[in-house]
């Protein structure tokens, strides 16, 4: 062994002259009669988990967590309650509801009322014409209709009142049915129709303009100078070379002969949109004749009944 390490009898080399001591592995025993202190505890270490441990779940650290005083409050709260915030919210919605529905009908109004408000002055005046030329027309038919009643409830002479009115009736369904001439003030409606051929739709367009005017009997000829009667159940029809009326065909330029008032006949057929306008737009030209008398000559065959007959 060199003279470097020097056994020192502890199995280590002997420490240098003026060096620190080795710490001693052990308290030297007590002498006897000494009473030993206790040794402190040693400080508490932590503890590293486990690496095999599995995490928590989610589920069971909620089953853990503390539940907080608004979920338990909720969860006392009884079902009775719960319902009627339900129904309460359904109330709202349906309110809501009738709200929206309101305020598109109101939008659409407006945009309806627009037409007469963006009208010329002298259009309006025809339209207000025309208002009143109905009402006054209504007016007398009401006051001949209470004139009737009152004759045919008199008695005697209400046997001959009833029979004039019988008479008066039958012929004014002839009119309108087209099996009797017909004669009085109205108009005469000539179509020319432009670059663009006039179709069967016009002529419908006008004859409803008419007829909503109070237009009593009608007729519409072509050029050759055929008159076919207009009633209620007459049709128009596309055809080639003119347009067929109740199966006869008729050439341009038509003509229409309509008895009523001519004033206001002639304002329903030149309102703004109206016929006049519509057959301007397609390059064709209405011309309008008013007449104190004209005559409604064309008949139309009696319709034999199938099903019908009369009870006396």
């Amino acid at each position: 062994m060199s003279d470097e390490h020097k056994p020192s009898g502890t199995g280590w080399p002997a420490p240098e002259p003026g060096g620190e001591p080795e710490p001693r592995e052990a308290a030297e025993p007590a002498a006897e009669g000494e009473a030993r202190r206790p040794e402190a505890p040693p400080p508490a270490s932590r503890v590293a988990p486990e690496p095999d441990a599995e995490p928590e779940s989610p589920e069971a650290a909620r089953d853990t967590a503390p539940v907080p005083d608004e979920e338990r409050a909720e969860e006392a709260r009884p079902a009775a309650a719960r319902r009627s915030v339900t129904s309460a919210g359904v109330v709202i919605a349906v309110l809501l509801a009738l709200l929206g529905f309101t305020l598109v009908v109101q939008l659409k109004s407006n945009s309806a009322d627009q037409g007469l408000a963006s009208a010329r002055q002298d259009d309006l005046v025809r339209i207000l014409f025309d208002l009143e030329s109905r009402e006054e027309r209504l007016r007398d038919e009401i006051a001949d209709l209470e004139d009737s009643q009152r004759q045919l409830s008199s008695g005697a002479a209400g046997r001959q009142a009833a029979l004039d009115e019988a008479t008066r009736r039958a012929d004014e369904l002839g009119v309108l049915a087209g099996t009797l001439p017909a004669r009085g003030p109205g108009l005469t409606v000539e179509f020319r129709q432009g670059s663009e051929r006039l179709k069967a739709s016009a002529i419908l367009d006008a004859v409803q303009e008419l007829r909503g005017a109070g237009a009593e009997a009608m007729q519409i000829a072509g050029a050759d100078g055929t008159a076919v009667r207009i009633v209620a159940s007459t049709w128009f029809l596309d055809q080639e070379g003119g347009v067929g009326v109740d199966g006869r065909r008729l050439s341009a330029p038509y003509t229409i002969t309509v008895i009523g008032e001519p004033r206001t006949m002639e304002t329903a057929l030149k309102i703004p949109g109206g016929v006049v306008e519509s057959v301007g737009n397609d390059n064709g030209t209405v011309i309008v004749q008013e007449h104190e008398v004209v005559d409604v000559s064309a008949l139309r065959a009696p319709t034999s009944l199938q099903h019908a007959r009369p009870t006396s």
